[in-house]
């Protein structure tokens, strides 16, 4: 922030806005080396000997992003209208603009055909159900398309006089794609009755980075946002963390082995059985004096000897405290993402982490402090 302080410089203190303008200029890169210093000095703090290897834990948990719950009638209708939206702002900057005196009533409209195929889909009845939400999705579709007709032909008469409505002209193209699609996925669903494959549905139109992702839970059954995968070490600082962006546990071992050895000095490291495959276990045997990744599966003499020695099912139970460390961020803020972008739900993840391993090392620094205190007041007791 360009503040000096120390001896002959004016003290100077941060008003809240200030500080949330200036984290707000920082990128993803910036917090993760930002992370890499905290991680250095806490090991300074905590580490008896620099040379000390590092005993590591390695887990995912989803961090959810901001999202309402998804399906095809509302994401249809946030389709439409951040469209009218589009058309809104025009509609502000040229009041002379013609056909949209009628713009507050395609809103209501819309929206309520939407709370009516809702309404209809939630509820119950003997017989001549299927059929209520055909019409109801019938009426809703043809609402849908002739805001997507409007549209198309008022485009022409939209203004391009600066960067702002050229902007503006992307931004409703986008929306129409998307209304065209949600129309289309619709009626493919409801009315036709097919099967959605899962690379054609979209779980938000704005947080478009979001997966739904189901990992065999009872509580929560489905969980949206990304996976995030952490590492500790034995002084619970979280010495790694990483966004999985579209990937499984597995898929991310080799490249995160790679970066944390060029960094780190690692006798042992664990991990749960979704990151098991047999190519990691023996990339990782090379680098690791020391692998815990129990296997999938059935195992075969040799694997169960392994998992039965004492060496291994004392890491392995102490893998269950990155879970403790998972449950502090989820406390902490970290359950859910406020953050609006994938930019911005990037940063808030890495400040996150910074905050714990901040508040971990503050905890030892005081302790150790208090333990200097009580051994000063020793001797001068004894004095």
């Amino acid at each position: 922030m360009g503040v000096e302080k120390g001896f002959g410089h004016e003290r100077y203190e941060f008003g809240y806005q200030n500080i949330v303008d200036n984290v707000g200029l920082l990128d993803d890169e910036t917090i993760s080396d930002l992370n890499q210093v905290i991680v250095g000095f806490g090991h300074g703090v905590f580490k008896k000997k620099e040379t000390e290897a590092l005993y590591c834990k390695t887990d995912s948990f989803v961090a959810k992003s901001n999202v309402h719950f998804p399906t095809d009638y509302n994401l249809l209708w946030n389709c439409a209208r951040k469209s009218l939206d589009m058309a809104g702002k025009f509609l502000k900057k040229y009041p002379e603009i013609q056909g949209w005196r009628k713009i507050r009533n395609w809103y209501s409209e819309t929206r309520s055909q939407m709370r009516a195929v809702g309404k209809v889909c939630a509820s119950g009845g003997r017989g001549g159900k299927e059929q209520r939400v055909r019409d109801a999705v019938g009426m809703y579709l043809s609402k849908a398309r002739a805001l997507k007709d409007k549209l198309e032909r008022s485009r022409e008469d939209l203004p391009t006089g600066d960067i702002v409505d050229v902007l503006l002209h992307l931004e409703l193209d986008r929306y129409m794609e998307l209304l065209d699609k949600h129309i289309d996925l619709l009626e493919r669903r409801l009315i036709k009755g097919e099967q959605i494959p899962h690379e054609e549905k979209m779980f938000s139109i704005f947080e478009d980075y979001t997966e739904w992702i189901t990992k065999g839970k009872l509580h929560p059954n489905v969980e949206l946002g990304n996976r995030l995968a952490i590492t500790t070490d034995q002084y619970n600082l979280i010495v790694d963390y990483r966004i999985m962006d579209h990937r499984g546990d597995s898929d991310i071992v080799k490249e995160l082995a790679g970066d944390m050895t060029s960094r780190f000095r690692i006798r042992s490291w664990s991990f749960d059985k979704g990151f098991w495959h047999k190519d990691n276990k023996a990339f990782l045997k090379t680098c690791v004096e020391k692998v815990v990744m129990p296997k999938k599966g059935k195992c075969n003499k040799e694997e169960q000897a392994e998992e039965g020695h004492r060496s291994f099912r004392l890491l392995r139970n102490k893998h269950s405290v990155v879970e403790s460390t998972i449950n502090e961020l989820e406390y902490r803020g970290l359950d859910r993402c406020p953050d609006r972008g994938y930019g911005h739900f990037k940063r808030y993840i890495g400040l996150a982490v910074a905050a714990y391993n901040l508040r971990k090392i503050g905890q030892e620094l005081i302790a150790i402090q208090r333990e200097r205190q009580e051994i000063d007041n020793l001797y001068k007791a004894a004095a």
